[in-house]
């Protein structure tokens, strides 16, 4: 999706960047063509706040049009509504034929009746052939013997086919389908966004550019797109915007090298001070030379030339840091330095930077006796140097290798010691930490060795990891439970095991939770005080972003495994658009897999079935190639799905043919909600899309959303399968499938995770007396007592006891008032005098306010990170 700095902020902020002309007032001419611009928004479920409407008006009709015209475009990128949408069978879903085997028995009658010497398509010989039902092949007497047709093997009904009612497949459609009328262009229910006035939009850039490069985990595809426009669009003086610290190390080099390449000599006396590490180094050189700076490709990439002058500065970084710990750091990226080091050319400058060429004689493994620089290398301070394998080189004893060797010991004390001077990697093996210490000592509480010294190390932890080991500790497990993981890669991938050992008792796990939950309220308190904070009981269904590397761009920012409510409305459409590549043919086919309760196959509705049920679930048909693009659609009746016995609802895009998404050049899926059967302005349409994600990735399997029919929820998946040999379909990869989200859910069970809720309920307790919880009508107040202590009111927040006071909510307890909101949907009402910050899923009326800082989901996060 091609992006701009006025499509940025109007999917960032939904701020509208309008040409203004100094002193004009509203332009007469204007007022019908901004009448139909207002019309064609509220088509897209959109509608106009009145700063941004007196903008328009103002404007010229050419200028109208233009500026009008390329809203709408933008709005349809976001959508998905850019693209000529038509299902296979017109008048879809009522006219999709509940068996299409019966639909091709009726056309090979019709062609039979045209022309009499067609062949069979068992013996290929010209004879007198039969249409077979239910399959539809022509097959001769002489081969059909049994009940099944030779060629397929499908159970045969009867031989000769009757003429079936013809069905529309292609061209126009029948005279009774007619467009839908104004009344119903617009479903119940359905809700208009707010789009705002971009007032100073450079202001807002770069007020977008800042919250990226303030963010706490690495950038999410779409992110970095924004990313890249935001630098391109940002002023030449990066001191007035580039700041001291870029937590995430990738987002560092990134924004390093753009600077590099823009003014080299300018730029490298930043890269001292910002450089820590000998990875940020590497990750600088692969930026530089235009590769992700992810580190992940399979195999290291060929570097572009490096100036002298950066070259010294690199290799100054690198001399500068502790000999020992950067030739570990080395280590776990041995490959990419080895090719790093025909670049770099680190012993040209050995005499001036002899640590720089030591750390490179680690990785080289150099022998050290033929070396120039050897006698000097050999006394270098490193934990092992001397012969090695018969010959003279330089060795490293691992951090991570000394940590393990005092855990398989059971040497937790000692492993503590260690891991407290690297508080991240401490946080991540907390969870191991404590399991080691119950394998070796059952009946021991939490081990007295890193109670005292987890506090100060917990305050230098991003929040990331302090998350993760909040998340992974917090609930009672099982025994022998099943583990999800995510490994790090460009494609959303994920495997589960079964990880042997016992539980940890909550007397263990407690103590350390009690501290996590201390430092994020120490941390939520450094943001100032609030009158109120206003909360949705639904934030426990989302996740704390953490995997967003290889998230799918989307329209809405749901983070991975974040469960939500389904819709009220009766029924969902499921959507996939594809455009294949010139001169390939590209096969993408749109799937849902039924299971029940214990994760058996129960049904499915692809290509194969087009109806499901008694057409509880109708798919719009199969297009096999799209050199113009073609889209396929499955219509859900949710009640009817779950009255006959499904209790989950698996969706899948499935590349049929074995090529990989991010061969295409478009393709995205997604769906929208339907207020009733067929009731929409077209088969996609924009107003109703709740959720769009782009297919990309080395993948040909996706696995975008998992549904449960019973419960009502929905949850946001955005994984793929691996899968290879083309022919990919349900019945192939149903037991994967089933697995897979039997897995998925399992994983993020709410009360297993750290969530948005906990982010939000900590942010609430630290910054203000008088929390507000809302659930369904109803909004729970909570008043903290002038002596409670925050964590007992925290306590008492999370567990939803103590002193509350229940009613409906009354919208004036947000005037006049400075609040901190964090909610689903911004579905209250518009506030002019309400100042604060408001993290919402969702947007709604409640968007129009102008004093509110709007922050995602990642900004939540960022909230709480470590004290520089």
């Amino acid at each position: 999706m091609s992006r701009d700095l006025d499509t940025l902020l109007l999917h960032r902020q939904s701020l509208v960047v309008v040409p203004t002309r100094p002193g004009a007032g509203p332009d007469r001419r204007s007022r019908d063509g901004l009448a139909v611009l207002e019309c064609d928004l509220a088509l897209r479920g959109y509608r106009l706040t009145a700063p941004l409407h007196a903008a328009l008006a103002r404007q010229s009709p050419v200028a109208l049009k233009q500026t009008g015209t390329a809203l709408l475009r933008r709005i349809d990128l976001l959508t998905g509504n850019e693209r000529r949408h038509q299902p296979l069978f017109l008048g879809f879903p009522d006219r999709v034929p509940g068996d299409v085997h019966e639909l091709l028995s009726a056309r090979m009658h019709a062609y039979l009746r045209n022309q009499a010497d067609l062949t069979c398509g068992w013996c290929e010989l010209e004879s007198s052939v039969d249409v077979l039902v239910p399959c539809g092949h022509l097959i001769c007497g002489d081969c059909h013997h049994g009940a099944y047709c030779p060629l397929c093997g499908t159970e045969l009904t009867a031989v000769r086919a009757r003429l079936a009612v013809r069905l529309p497949f292609t061209g126009r459609a029948p005279r009774d389908v007619r467009p839908p009328s104004a009344a119903r262009d617009i479903p119940a229910g359905a809700e208009l966004r707010f789009l705002r006035l971009a007032v100073e939009p450079a202001a807002d850039a770069l007020a977008e550019l800042g919250r990226l490069l303030a963010r706490q985990t690495p950038l999410s595809p779409q992110d970095r797109d924004d990313l890249a426009v935001l630098l391109d669009n940002a002023t030449a003086d990066h001191g007035s915007w580039l700041p001291e610290t870029i937590p995430v190390r990738e987002t560092k080099a990134t924004v390093l090298a753009e600077l590099l390449h823009r003014d080299l000599p300018g730029t490298l006396p930043a890269l001292a001070a910002r450089i820590g590490t000998a990875t940020d180094v590497l990750r600088l050189l692969w930026a530089w030379s235009g590769v992700e700076p992810d580190l992940l490709a399979d195999k290291p990439p060929r570097l572009r030339g490096v100036p002298r002058p950066l070259r010294r500065a690199l290799l100054a970084a690198l001399d500068a840091l502790p000999l020992a710990g950067a030739a570990e750091d080395m280590l776990r990226h041995r490959a990419a330095w080895q090719r790093a080091g025909e670049v770099l050319h680190p012993y040209e400058y050995r005499r001036r930077y002899p640590n720089a060429a030591a750390a490179f004689a680690v990785v080289r493994g150099t022998d050290l006796l033929q070396h120039p620089l050897g006698e000097a290398l050999l006394t270098a301070p490193l934990p092992t140097a001397g012969a090695a394998g018969g010959r003279n080189r330089l060795t490293v004893s691992t951090f991570a290798s000394r940590v393990e060797a005092a855990l398989a010991t059971g040497d937790v004390p000692g492993a503590v010691t260690l891991l407290a001077h690297r508080p991240g990697e401490l946080a991540r093996r907390l969870h191991h930490l404590l399991r080691t210490h119950h394998r070796w000592a059952p009946d021991a509480p939490c081990p007295p060795a890193l109670l005292p010294v987890l506090p100060d190390a917990l305050r230098r932890v991003a929040p990331g990891p302090l998350l993760g080991a909040y998340g992974r500790l917090r609930a009672p497990r099982p025994d022998n439970e099943r583990r999800l993981y995510f490994p790090r890669g460009h494609t959303a991938r994920t495997h589960a095991r079964t990880d042997w050992g016992a539980a940890l008792p909550a007397s263990i796990s407690a103590p350390v939770c009690a501290l996590i939950e201390a430092e994020l309220l120490r941390r939520a308190a450094g943001h100032g005080r609030f009158d109120l904070a206003f909360l949705d009981e639904e934030l426990t269904g989302l996740a704390a972003p953490a995997v967003e590397r290889a998230s799918a761009r989307s329209l809405v920012a749901v983070p991975r495994g974040s469960v939500l409510r389904l819709p009220d409305a009766a029924r969902l459409r499921l959507f996939l658009y594809w455009l294949q590549p010139k001169g390939v043919r590209v096969d993408l086919d749109l799937s849902v897999a039924f299971y029940d309760a214990d994760w058996a196959l129960t049904g499915l509705c692809d290509y194969t079935k087009l109806v499901y049920g008694a057409r509880t679930a109708v798919h719009s048909g199969d297009f096999t190639s799209a050199p113009n693009g073609a889209t396929e659609f499955v219509d859900l009746d949710l009640a009817g799905l779950a009255a006959a016995g499904a209790r989950y609802a698996v969706v899948v895009v499935f590349s049929y043919n074995d090529i990989a998404f991010d061969e295409l050049p478009d393709a995205y899926t997604g769906f929208m909600t339907l207020s009733a059967p067929g009731r929409s302005a077209g088969p996609l349409d924009p107003k109703a899309v709740t959720q769009r994600l782009d297919l990309a990735g080395a993948a040909k399997v996706a696995v975008p959303m998992i549904i449960d029919l019973a419960e009502r929820h929905w949850t946001w998946t955005d994984l793929n399968l691996g899968g290879d040999g083309g022919l990919h379909d349900v019945r192939r990869h149903s037991g994967r499938l089933g697995t897979l989200a039997s897995d998925v859910l399992h994983h993020f069970t709410p009360g297993a995770r750290a969530t948005l809720a906990d982010l939000a309920l900590a942010t609430a307790a630290a910054t203000t007396d008088r929390v507000l919880i809302r659930s369904g009508g109803t909004v729970a107040t909570y008043h903290r007592a002038p002596d409670e202590p925050v964590a007992d009111f925290a306590a008492r927040l999370r567990d939803r006891q103590g002193p509350v006071h229940t009613g409906p909510f009354d919208p004036t307890v947000l005037t006049d008032r400075h609040a901190f909101l964090a909610l689903l949907a911004a579905d209250l009402p518009a506030t002019p005098s309400l100042t604060g910050t408001l993290y919402r899923l969702h947007p709604g009326p409640l968007d129009a306010t102008p004093g509110l800082d709007r922050l995602t989901a990642a900004d939540l996060v960022t909230r709480f990170a470590p004290e520089a």
